[in-house]
Parts: C-alpha cells; sequence; structure tokens
C-alpha cells in the first residue's frame, strides 16, 4: 500500500516535470516561428530556449542515478544498478556507527516510560484479566507436558539430583542463626512448654491409670492418688520454672541451640546424618508414591480451575496484577529505577548486535537485484527528485533570458 502510493506521487511529480518540458518546447517552437513578426519574443524565445536545456540536463542527471538514458549504455549512468552492493555496505556502516551506537540509542530509549505505559495498560480490567486468562490458559498444556511419564520422571530425577548437591546443614545452621538473632527461639521454647503443660492436662485420667497400673497390689489406692496429685504439682513446678525468662533449662535451651548451630555449620558429620536422611527419604517409595499421589490431586484441582468459567486463579492472578501495577504508578522512584534498567538492557542489547543488523541490510539489499534497488530508491526518492527537473526549467529559463538581455545589453 505505501509503495502503490509512493508510485502515484513519483507519477504525478514526473508528468508535471515533463509537461513542463513539453510545454517549454511548444513555446520555443511558437516563439522561433514568429520573433520576426512579433517584438518581444525574442525574450520569450530565449526564455524557452535555455529552459529546454536546463529541463533536459537534469532529465538526464535524474535519470542517470536509476537507468541509462534512451537505453544507452552511457558510461557514468545507472549509478544505482551498477554500484548496489557498496551502496548497500555504505548504508550499513553508515546506520552501524552513526545510529546503532550506545550514546543514540539509549538517549531515545531513555525518554520512554516503559513502566509507566504497561502499569497503566495493566491497571485497566480488561487487559488484567485477559493477561491472567492466558496465565491460566498456558497451564493446562505445560501441565499435559509434565503429565508425560517420561518427561515427569526427568523432572523428578533432576529435583531429586538438585536436593542432593544442597549442603542443608549449613543452610539449616543459617536460618536457625537468624531466629535466635530475633529471639524467636526463645517464643519456641515457651510454646513448647505451654504444649506439654496442656499436654499433661489433656492427659491427666491416662496417666492416673498408668500410676495405678504399674504400683505394686500392696500399695493402697490412696497412695497411689497422692503420689499422682504430688507428681503432677511438681512437674507443673518445672514447667513455670522453666518459663521465667532467668531459668536454668532457658540457658540451657540457648546454649544447646548455638551448640548444634556451630556443629551444623562446621561438622562434616552433621552434614552427612542430614544428608543420608533427605537421601533415604527421596529414595523410599512411600515418600515418591505420596508426592505422586499429592501431584495428581493439585493437578486435577489446578486443571479444572484453569478450565472453569469463575477461576479462581485468573481472579487472583488479575487482583495481584492490577494491585502490582497500582502501586508501580504511585511510586516514581521505582518506576525511574525499572526505566532505567529496561534502557541500559535494551541498549546494551542493540548495541552488542549493532553489526548483525548491519550485515543484515547489507546482505538483504546484495540480495535485491539491480531493478528492485533501482526501483526502491526511486519511489524513496524519485518524487523529490522531480523538483530538480522543474526547478532546472525555471532556474535555466530565467538565467537564459538574463544572458540573452545581457547580450543585447553590450
Amino acid at each position: 500500500m505505501q509503495e502503490e502510493e509512493q508510485y502515484a506521487q513519483l507519477v504525478r511529480m514526473r508528468r508535471i516535470a515533463t509537461g513542463l518540458l513539453v510545454l517549454m518546447t511548444i513555446v520555443f517552437i511558437l516563439a522561433r516561428l514568429f520573433e520576426d513578426r512579433y517584438a518581444g519574443l525574442d525574450f520569450v524565445r530565449a526564455f524557452a530556449e535555455a529552459a529546454m536545456i536546463g529541463a533536459l540536463a537534469d532529465w538526464f542527471a535524474v535519470s542517470a542515478l536509476f537507468r541509462h538514458p534512451f537505453g544507452l549504455p552511457i558510461p557514468h549512468t545507472a549509478i544505482i544498478p551498477r554500484n548496489k552492493d557498496r551502496i548497500g555496505a555504505s548504508i550499513a556502516n553508515f546506520l552501524e556507527h552513526n545510529f546503532i551506537t550506545h550514546e543514540v540509542i539509549d538517549a531515545e530509549l531513555r525518554r520512554i516510560d516503559f513502566t509507566g505505559v504497561a502499569a497503566d495498560w495493566l491497571r485497566q480490567a480488561g487487559n488484567s484479566r485477559s493477561v491472567a486468562r492466558q496465565i491460566v490458559g498456558s497451564m493446562p498444556a505445560l501441565l499435559r507436558m509434565v503429565d508425560d511419564e517420561d518427561v515427569g520422571r526427568f523432572l523428578q530425577d533432576r529435583a531429586a539430583s538438585a536436593l542432593q548437591r544442597i549442603r542443608f546443614a549449613p543452610l539449616l545452621g543459617e536460618l536457625l542463626s537468624v531466629l535466635i538473632a530475633g529471639g524467636r527461639h526463645q517464643q519456641l521454647f515457651d510454646q513448647i512448654l505451654r504444649l506439654a503443660s496442656h499436654g499433661l492436662e489433656q492427659n491427666r485420667a491416662y496417666i492416673r491409670q498408668k500410676i495405678h497400673e504399674k504400683s505394686p497390689r500392696w500399695i493402697p489406692k490412696s497412695i497411689d492418688e497422692r503420689f499422682f496429685v504430688r507428681l503432677m504439682e511438681e512437674v507443673h513446678k518445672v514447667l513455670e520454672e522453666m518459663t521465667a525468662e532467668d531459668s536454668e533449662w532457658r540457658a540451657h535451651f540457648q546454649q544447646a541451640l548455638e551448640d548444634w548451630v556451630a556443629r551444623l555449620r562446621s561438622s562434616p558429620e552433621s552434614e552427612q546424618k542430614i544428608a543420608a536422611v533427605i537421601n533415604d527419604t527421596l529414595a523410599h517409595p512411600l515418600f515418591r508414591g505420596y508426592i505422586d499421589q499429592v501431584w495428581q490431586d493439585l493437578r486435577q484441582r489446578i486443571l479444572r480451575d484453569a478450565e472453569a468459567e469463575d477461576s479462581k486463579a485468573v481472579a487472583l492472578i488479575e487482583q495481584g496484577l492490577r494491585a502490582f501495577a497500582d502501586a508501580l504508578m504511585q511510586d516514581e522512584a521505582v518506576r525511574t529505577k525499572l526505566n532505567a534498567w529496561i534502557a541500559a538492557f535494551a541498549t546494551q542489547a542493540v548495541v552488542a548486535q549493532r553489526h548483525t543488523i548491519a550485515d543484515l541490510v547489507r546482505r538483504v539489499i546484495e540480495q535485491w537485484d539491480a531493478e528492485t534497488v533501482s526501483r526502491k530508491f526511486e519511489l524513496y526518492v524519485g518524487k523529490d527528485l522531480q523538483y530538480i527537473r522543474i526547478n532546472g526549467t525555471l532556474v535555466g529559463g530565467t538565467v537564459g533570458l538574463l544572458l540573452h538581455v545581457l547580450t543585447l545589453a553590450m
């Protein structure tokens, strides 16, 4: 469509320029025939004659760029078809070193608010829901691929291999050190004590029964009962002492935990023990069967939800996308930083491939035949070149007229 419009404009301008040449030719002939009868026609003839010469010269110059004038192999004509490969290489080199540079690309990309445009687009309900639908809609195909026996086995083996390479002992040690640094281990200690106290109260009848069953037959039941009551009181008293901030139990727990963290961080034996437990667990048939069953249940739930019209996953993802977009629009500092990262990444990616891009331009032009190259160049610049013919006609006529005046004056 664009080439058709360019061709129509070229034809129109070419007709105007050629029509002007024909007009000057007719004027010249008429003026030459009647200049002896009518005074002043010599000025018209001089103008038309010089205009014809200027028009023909510029027509030859413009035509010589794209073809041989009159089809004659005149030297230094059909310049573009004969030099298309050199022109293609020059254009590619010009693009590479003047347009696809770090300074030019970076300056252009930094003007674009990538994150703002994306966030504003995502804030619209229809768009965010469409993206959410696309994400959820891709899940069934992905899940069916993973469900393939060979693929599933491969992923399972890769996951097991990846877990085996992880050093869990130092990792666990770091997690515990974070727990200790935040004082969360003391909360855990208090929770354990509360659970123990609650467990004793919940199982009072069971403990009383066990004491009666294990005591000798000759001991009276009243003594067993007093022993049970005293035992429960002492155990609760110990638990209360343990909950005190300065209790020895709490200090022992702190020291034991710190010692364990130190062993986890540096002890090869601890690493080997944990690794052995994890490897045995991963290799156990019950574990693999349980994982497979959990996966199948989860897979069916995901598939049903993905195909549902009121999919919860779609609603959740849509809500998350819109919340993210709203937050992004309100935080200019984050948008500015993200835009800078995107611009830097895109600039680096484009500039790194600038030679490839330039080489693509060169190769495409080389693959075109001479006629195609000439036609494309003429479509893009030929219309403007016709103005040269028009200007040449008018300027040539004016110069010819001035020369005629000067000749008469001498």
